[in-house]
This record gives C-alpha cells, sequence and structure tokens, in this order.
C-alpha cells in the first residue's frame, strides 16, 4: 500500500502531518495540488512501477561492451592526440605518456536492430531488441566513491538521498512485509571497491525510506531471527509494548523518527517471517536456478538476479544489486571475461523471467556502472584502462522503454559524448518520469532550499528512450 496516497485519505493532510511527510521534513505546498488534494509531481499515469538497478561497480568499459570504435583499432599503439585530453580530467594516467588502446574483444551487430554488442557480452547479445543501449552518458565525478554517490545521489556531497529513497519516499511501497527498497551485494573480478551503505542513505528524508542490505548467505539480514528462547508470540507482544509507549510519547513531541521507529520495529517483525522464505530460492524449480546459473545460498551475482525478480514479484519498489570487480586498471582482457562471465547470462536470464512472468512491461531494469574507461592504455605489461566520465554506456530495459534502440554517440575514439550526451541528472528524470514522477516539482524542504534528485542546474527527461 502507497504511504503517501492511500485510497482511504478522507483527511489527507491530518494523514501527512502525523507521518513521515510532517510539516518539517517535506514541503507540503510542493507535493499537494491545492485544488484536488493530487500530489503535484505525479504523472497521470507512470509506465513502470518499481526499478532493478544493475550496478557493475568499478566500471566497465564500455569500449569492450557497447560502443565500438573502428578508429580505435586503426590507432592503436601511437600516441592519443592531444586535441582529445587536453584540460580534461584524468585519474591515474595524469602526467603519463597516453596510448591509443584498440578495442580487446570484436563486435557484431545482433537483433533485428543491429545492436553492436561486444563479444565478452554474448546473453546480452541475444536480448539486443530488449534494450535501449545509451551510448553518451557523462558524469562528473572520476573516483569510485564520489561517483557512486554522485550515480545514487545526484550530488558527489555526502548526505543525500540515495535515488531508492527518493523512490521509495516519493510512491511508497507496495510490499506489506519488506522494505520498499533492497540492496545486495556480489563480488568477483579485479579490486572490487567496497561499497558503503551510506550508498542506501534515506539523507535528509525520514530514515524508514533507507536501503536494506539483504545477505544473500547465511542470515539474510542481520538479527532478523529471535534470540533463542523468544517466541514469535512473546516477539509480538514485545513490539506491541514499545510501539503503544511511542505513540503516546509522540503525541506530545509529534517527532517524524518516532513514527520511523515505529515502522522500523513493526517492518523487522513481518521481516522475522516473510525474508528467511523469500530468500530461500531451494524450492525453485530446477530449470529457472539453471537459467541464471544460481545455486541456492552461494552469495553470487546469479542468486541476487533470481531475488531481484522474488523481490519485484512483492511489490519491492526499488532493488539494487551491485557486483564489484569491474575496476580494470590492469589485466583487462581476463577480469572482462571473469566479470562478463559472472554476470552476462544472469542479467538475461533476469530479462527472460520478468518478461515470461508479465513483470518487465512495469519493471525498468537498469545497467551500467558508476564511469566508463579511457580510450587510452593503462597497465604494466598487463592491459588496463583509467577511469573516465567524458562519455560511457548504460542500458535500459522494460518499464515503458524502447526495446532494439540505440541513443547517443561519442567521438571516433570513445572519449567525449558528441551526439544527445546523457547527463547522470537526465538518466535520474527519465527514471522518474517512468515511474510517473515529475523530477521537477519532486522536492524535498530542507535546511531552507529545495531540494531534488536531479539537482539544481537543468535536466531533462529523454523521450526518445521512451516507447
Amino acid at each position: 500500500m502507497n504511504p503517501l496516497f492511500s485510497a482511504n485519505h478522507i483527511n489527507r493532510r491530518a494523514f501527512l502531518a502525523g507521518s513521515g511527510l510532517s510539516l518539517g521534513s517535506a514541503a507540503l505546498n510542493s507535493l499537494i495540488a491545492k485544488d484536488s488534494g493530487k500530489p503535484s509531481f505525479l504523472l497521470p499515469k507512470a509506465k513502470a512501477k518499481r526499478v532493478i538497478f544493475l550496478c557493475m561497480a568499478g566500471g566497465p568499459s564500455h569500449l569492450e561492451t557497447f560502443d565500438y570504435k573502428p578508429k580505435l583499432d586503426e590507432l592503436h599503439g601511437q600516441p592519443m592526440p592531444e586535441s582529445f585530453t587536453k584540460g580534461q580530467p584524468i585519474a591515474q594516467l595524469q602526467g603519463k605518456e597516453l596510448k591509443v588502446q584498440g578495442h580487446l574483444t570484436k563486435f557484431q551487430k545482433y537483433g533485428q536492430s543491429g545492436q553492436y554488442i561486444s563479444d565478452y557480452l554474448p546473453w546480452t547479445a541475444k536480448m539486443a531488441d530488449d534494450i535501449s543501449i545509451i551510448r553518451s552518458m557523462v558524469t562528473e565525478q572520476i573516483n569510485h566513491d564520489p561517483a557512486h554517490t554522485f550515480m545514487n545521489t545526484g550530488t558527489a556531497i555526502s548526505g543525500r538521498p540515495s535515488m531508492g529513497s527518493w523512490i521509495n519516499y516519493g510512491l511508497g511501497s507496495e510490499a506489506e512485509d519488506l522494505p520498499g527498497f533492497v540492496v545486495m551485494t556480489s563480488v568477483g573480478g579485479r579490486n572490487p571497491q567496497p561499497i558503503a551503505s551510506r550508498q542506501w542513505s534515506a539523507g535528509f528524508l525520514p530514515s524508514k525510506f533507507q536501503g536494506v542490505e539483504f545477505n544473500s548467505t547465511g542470515d539474510p539480514v542481520h538479527y532478523v531471527r529471535n534470540p533463542k528462547g523468544v517466541s514469535s508470540s512473546h516477539q509480538k507482544k514485545l513490539v506491541d509494548a514499545i510501539t503503544a509507549r511511542d505513540r503516546h510519547r509522540n503525541r506530545a513531541i509529534n517527532d517524524p523518527e518516532t513514527d520511523t521507529r515505529i515502522a522500523a520495529y513493526e517492518m523487522a517483525f513481518k521481516m522475522q517471517t516473510s525474508v528467511p522464505e523469500l530468500m530461500d530460492v531451494s524450492n525453485e524449480p530446477q530449470h529457472i536456478l539453471d537459467m541464471y546459473g544460481a545455486t541456492p545460498g552461494d552469495g553470487s551475482y546469479a542468486s541476487n538476479c533470481l531475488l531481484a525478480r522474488k523481490l519485484a514479484e512483492k511489490g519491492v519498489r526499488f532493488i539494487h544489486l551491485y557486483h564489484r570487480g569491474w575496476d580494470h586498471h590492469g589485466g583487462l582482457e581476463k577480469y572482462m571475461g571473469t566479470c562478463c562471465g559472472l554476470t552476462d547470462k544472469p542479467t538475461w536470464a533476469l530479462i527472460q523471467d520478468l518478461k515470461q512472468r508479465g513483470l518487465l512491461d512495469d519493471t525498468l531494469v537498469v545497467w551500467g556502472g558508476e564511469f566508463g574507461r579511457t580510450p587510452m592504455y593503462q597497465g604494466k605489461g598487463e592491459i588496463g584502462r583509467d577511469h573516465h566520465i567524458k562519455g560511457f554506456s548504460m542500458w535500459m530495459a522494460g518499464g515503458g522503454t524502447k526495446g532494439g534502440f540505440g541513443y547517443g554517440e561519442t567521438d571516433e575514439l570513445g572519449y567525449h559524448a558528441t551526439k544527445n550526451k546523457v547527463h547522470v541528472h537526465d538518466l535520474h528524470a527519465t527514471m522518474l518520469h517512468l515511474l510517473g514522477i515529475k523530477h521537477e516539482f519532486f522536492t524535498v524542504k530542507h535546511q531552507g532550499l529545495d531540494w531534488k534528485l536531479t539537482g539544481v542546474d537543468h535536466s531533462h527527461v529523454v523521450k526518445d528512450l521512451i516507447a
């Protein structure tokens, strides 16, 4: 049930005032249209109900995945033309001799759409007509942690709400016994960068909208099981007693975080039953396990993709999967094989599974990393590529997007996005639009300012991506 837009809104303003959207935590004047009581940021109709964001953490090379540049091979080993790099932000290659590095694999056209996809991604190639590939992404942060922060929150400043929290806050969750925003991680590849839990923080939004990390091995959520000797009935009595006390106190102080704490206790109790059952994939048919390449309880990206489908079925609003291992400063050829080997087929399986169950139409799937990789060589013997922010690739599928569609271009060496540039804020605006949210009006007042996911600069919905 959507906590903001319940059908039972006889006294909507009273409801909002008593929830996590009380004055002081939300800009009610911008959220509620005075004439109708309908939130002003909502579009008449949404194409997507939920998001599965597949983050290839570390920054996958667009030049070994989706961005074919014949000129790159032609100039391989030659000095990188200064016209491309002069005055540009460079990470570890700063001050070093820059040489062009050609593709490390071949590209072919796939599907009726004829999309170029590399040989590292044979399973993604099978769904060329299901995905919209954006080849002109740009971001603003060149190092991993701030780049993740920017991709997740629209700013490099820590402490801002993540996109999952924004969406959970604006639309609520359809899941009654699960969080509206779930995070899972897997590892495999080179130099797996740590992912800080603040990447799924609610920031200045009520904390009940933050992401909850699920473990794919061991206990799915820390402390979700009852302590030894404590029955569910005893636990329920304890939760009820604490809730009653908190509600009594909140009548006097009217603190939104008290409501959050009450909701957290109640959700934790519900999760004690729902989460272990959800996370147990051993009862899935063998052909489904084989399709994903999943082994129950192995903590792999494949198992997390299967769990993502189950979470989508349960109504979870935002599901964020991180696969850590894509930071290929060296050993690019080897580790692209490793990372793609671990993620390519499960990603394909997720799309097919959603499609077969009728869920892809209203589930937006997004694939990509925090940035791309340079057209220049890096490494000591073993070929690698440095961090790159001026042009890289991502793709979207389902949720009202076009299938078999390519959007945007980089220059002849894959350095600068040159045609139909898509900034991270534009990506966020497009995601919100597909979810039925007008990003321009989706704001929250904090410290005297109206904040939004898409930032203060002009950002736009990429309407060409929408079916």
